[in-house]
């Protein structure tokens, strides 16, 4: 069954333009463990993700991007000139993971996240609850549906 993810990045590190440009990439360097999780036991080829551009003016989502490869180690951890570096991690424990996302579409209009708490069927967004950051989220297919909507899709 597919599963609808809403995964956050800072566009000054690696935008939508740069994914459309790319094609696929890695999702690395994330360093916390409920994230992780959802990579490695919930996300699987074929699943969707909203492309959400954190530490923005705005922040908001810019895109979709679809699941292309599922969990592997995350090399960064063990490469000590990477920022995320965890010398904990090593081959056989690596601790921490990536999946492969690809390019779907860019939004013809950027939703901010103004736009999405202004939007009741979006109100129960783990993104929307107080002091969330987490830089992966599961979303329902009717968040997913409303946010392309809005991005005119």
């Amino acid at each position: 069954m597919k599963k609808y993810w809403l995964m956050k990045c800072e566009p000054n590190a690696y935008s939508i333009d740069d994914l459309e440009k790319d094609g696929v990439t890695d999702w690395n360097g994330v360093r916390n463990y409920q994230a992780r999780n959802f990579m490695m036991k919930e996300m699987k080829v074929g699943d969707l993700a909203i492309y959400y551009h954190s530490n923005a003016t705005p922040p908001g989502a810019a895109g979709i991007m679809t699941i292309c490869k599922e969990a592997y180690p995350d090399s960064s951890a063990r490469d000590k000139k990477s920022k995320y570096y965890d010398p904990k991690a090593c081959d056989e424990k690596p601790i921490w993971y990536h999946v492969d996302v690809s390019f779907v579409k860019k939004f013809d209009r950027y939703v901010s996240l103004k736009e999405i708490r202004e939007t009741p069927s979006l109100s129960d967004m783990m993104l929307l609850k107080r002091g969330m950051r987490l830089s992966i989220q599961p979303i329902t297919k009717k968040h997913f549906d409303t946010i392309s909507k809005m991005g005119n899709l």
